[in-house]
Protein backbone atom coordinates (compact mmCIF):
# COMPACT_ATOMS: atom_id res chain seq x y z
CA UNK A 1 0.00 0.00 0.00
CA UNK A 2 1.38 3.43 -0.90
CA UNK A 3 1.91 6.22 1.62
CA UNK A 4 -0.53 8.36 -0.35
CA UNK A 5 -3.34 5.93 0.51
CA UNK A 6 -2.36 6.04 4.17
CA UNK A 7 -2.33 9.83 3.99
CA UNK A 8 -5.89 9.85 2.71
CA UNK A 9 -6.95 7.43 5.46
CA UNK A 10 -5.24 9.62 8.08
CA UNK A 11 -6.98 12.73 6.72
CA UNK A 12 -10.33 10.93 6.89
CA UNK A 13 -9.68 9.88 10.50
CA UNK A 14 -8.64 13.42 11.46
CA UNK A 15 -11.79 14.81 9.84
CA UNK A 16 -13.95 12.35 11.76
CA UNK A 17 -12.16 13.16 15.03
CA UNK A 18 -12.57 16.91 14.43
CA UNK A 19 -16.28 16.43 13.61
CA UNK A 20 -16.76 14.48 16.86
CA UNK A 21 -15.01 17.19 18.87
CA UNK A 22 -17.07 19.97 17.28
CA UNK A 23 -20.51 18.39 16.81
CA UNK A 24 -20.71 16.07 19.79
CA UNK A 25 -18.47 17.70 22.40
CA UNK A 26 -18.96 21.34 21.33
CA UNK A 27 -15.33 22.37 20.92
CA UNK A 28 -14.64 25.51 18.89
CA UNK A 29 -12.24 24.20 16.20
CA UNK A 30 -12.08 26.09 12.93
CA UNK A 31 -12.69 23.75 9.94
CA UNK A 32 -9.09 24.27 8.74
CA UNK A 33 -7.49 23.16 12.04
CA UNK A 34 -5.15 20.20 11.62
CA UNK A 35 -4.37 17.90 14.50
CA UNK A 36 -2.41 14.78 15.06
CA UNK A 37 -4.46 11.70 15.77
CA UNK A 38 -2.81 11.63 19.21
CA UNK A 39 -3.50 15.31 20.08
CA UNK A 40 -5.57 15.59 23.26
CA UNK A 41 -7.86 18.58 23.70
CA UNK A 42 -9.61 18.56 27.08
CA UNK A 43 -12.88 16.62 27.12
CA UNK A 44 -13.81 17.53 30.69
CA UNK A 45 -14.82 21.09 29.68
CA UNK A 46 -14.78 20.78 25.87
CA UNK A 47 -16.63 24.06 25.21
CA UNK A 48 -13.58 25.85 26.61
CA UNK A 49 -11.30 24.68 23.76
CA UNK A 50 -10.94 27.32 21.00
CA UNK A 51 -8.51 26.86 18.08
CA UNK A 52 -8.29 29.36 15.22
CA UNK A 53 -7.97 28.93 11.47
CA UNK A 54 -4.95 27.17 9.96
CA UNK A 55 -3.47 26.07 13.29
CA UNK A 56 -1.82 22.72 13.98
CA UNK A 57 -1.73 20.58 17.14
CA UNK A 58 1.14 18.09 16.91
CA UNK A 59 1.40 14.61 18.46
CA UNK A 60 0.29 14.28 22.09
CA UNK A 61 -0.24 18.06 22.45
CA UNK A 62 -2.68 18.74 25.27
CA UNK A 63 -5.01 21.72 25.51
CA UNK A 64 -6.41 21.86 29.03
CA UNK A 65 -9.51 23.77 30.12
CA UNK A 66 -9.96 22.56 33.69
CA UNK A 67 -8.04 22.20 36.93
CA UNK A 68 -9.91 20.03 39.39
CA UNK A 69 -7.59 20.82 42.31
CA UNK A 70 -8.56 24.52 42.16
CA UNK A 71 -12.08 23.99 40.80
CA UNK A 72 -11.30 25.95 37.63
CA UNK A 73 -13.05 25.62 34.28
CA UNK A 74 -11.55 28.18 31.92
CA UNK A 75 -11.53 28.92 28.19
CA UNK A 76 -8.19 28.16 26.52
CA UNK A 77 -7.59 29.88 23.18
CA UNK A 78 -5.15 29.21 20.36
CA UNK A 79 -5.11 31.84 17.63
CA UNK A 80 -4.86 31.62 13.84
CA UNK A 81 -1.76 30.23 12.09
CA UNK A 82 -0.29 28.68 15.24
CA UNK A 83 1.82 25.57 15.68
CA UNK A 84 1.67 23.67 18.97
CA UNK A 85 4.66 21.31 19.19
CA UNK A 86 4.47 17.66 20.14
CA UNK A 87 4.02 16.73 23.81
CA UNK A 88 3.22 20.37 24.72
CA UNK A 89 0.74 21.21 27.43
CA UNK A 90 -1.35 24.38 27.26
CA UNK A 91 -2.77 25.07 30.74
CA UNK A 92 -6.35 26.26 31.41
CA UNK A 93 -7.15 29.89 30.66
CA UNK A 94 -4.08 30.51 28.49
CA UNK A 95 -4.36 32.48 25.23
CA UNK A 96 -1.83 31.88 22.47
CA UNK A 97 -1.78 34.80 20.05
CA UNK A 98 -2.12 34.55 16.28
CA UNK A 99 0.97 33.39 14.39
CA UNK A 100 2.76 31.91 17.39
CA UNK A 101 4.86 28.74 17.60
CA UNK A 102 5.09 26.63 20.77
CA UNK A 103 8.14 24.37 20.99
CA UNK A 104 7.87 20.64 21.56
CA UNK A 105 7.47 19.55 25.17
CA UNK A 106 6.60 23.02 26.42
CA UNK A 107 4.34 23.71 29.38
CA UNK A 108 2.53 26.98 28.64
CA UNK A 109 1.43 28.54 31.95
CA UNK A 110 0.64 32.09 30.78
CA UNK A 111 -0.46 33.95 27.67
CA UNK A 112 1.82 34.08 24.62
CA UNK A 113 1.68 37.30 22.56
CA UNK A 114 0.93 37.17 18.82
CA UNK A 115 3.91 36.49 16.54
CA UNK A 116 6.06 34.77 19.17
CA UNK A 117 8.09 31.62 19.63
CA UNK A 118 7.75 30.18 23.13
CA UNK A 119 9.32 27.03 24.59
CA UNK A 120 10.38 25.42 27.83
CA UNK A 121 8.95 24.37 31.17
CA UNK A 122 7.51 26.78 32.02
CA UNK A 123 7.36 28.19 28.50
CA UNK A 124 8.89 31.59 27.98
CA UNK A 125 8.94 33.78 24.90
CA UNK A 126 12.21 33.23 23.03
CA UNK A 127 11.49 35.43 20.02
CA UNK A 128 8.89 38.05 19.14
CA UNK A 129 7.86 39.66 15.89
CA UNK A 130 8.00 36.47 13.83
CA UNK A 131 5.96 36.03 10.67
CA UNK A 132 4.49 32.64 9.88
CA UNK A 133 2.06 31.31 7.32
CA UNK A 134 -0.64 28.70 7.63
CA UNK A 135 -0.11 26.11 10.39
CA UNK A 136 2.69 28.18 11.95
CA UNK A 137 5.06 27.44 9.08
CA UNK A 138 8.00 29.86 8.90
CA UNK A 139 8.36 31.98 5.77
CA UNK A 140 11.62 30.29 4.69
CA UNK A 141 10.39 26.72 5.38
CA UNK A 142 9.39 26.02 1.76
CA UNK A 143 12.82 27.04 0.48
CA UNK A 144 14.62 24.97 3.14
CA UNK A 145 12.47 21.93 2.41
CA UNK A 146 13.06 22.30 -1.33
CA UNK A 147 16.86 22.51 -0.81
CA UNK A 148 16.80 19.46 1.48
CA UNK A 149 14.81 17.43 -1.04
CA UNK A 150 17.37 18.31 -3.75
CA UNK A 151 20.32 17.20 -1.57
CA UNK A 152 18.86 14.15 0.17
CA UNK A 153 17.20 11.33 -1.80
CA UNK A 154 15.52 10.02 1.36
CA UNK A 155 13.89 13.41 1.98
CA UNK A 156 12.90 13.63 -1.69
CA UNK A 157 10.96 10.37 -1.32
CA UNK A 158 8.79 11.68 1.52
CA UNK A 159 5.21 12.66 0.66
CA UNK A 160 4.68 16.37 0.02
CA UNK A 161 2.43 18.00 2.64
CA UNK A 162 -0.04 20.62 1.50
CA UNK A 163 0.33 22.91 4.54
CA UNK A 164 1.08 25.90 2.35
CA UNK A 165 -2.60 26.48 1.49
CA UNK A 166 -4.45 29.37 3.03
CA UNK A 167 -3.65 32.01 5.62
Amino acid sequence: MSLNRLGRLRNLLVSLKRAFYVRVLGMDLHPTVQLSLSAKPDRTFPRGVHVGAYSYLAFNARVLTHDRTRGLYLHTRIGKNCFIGGESIILPGVTIGDGSVIGAGSVVTKDVPPGSVAAGNPARVLRSGIVVGAYGRFADADEREHDLRLRDPDAAALPDREFRKGN
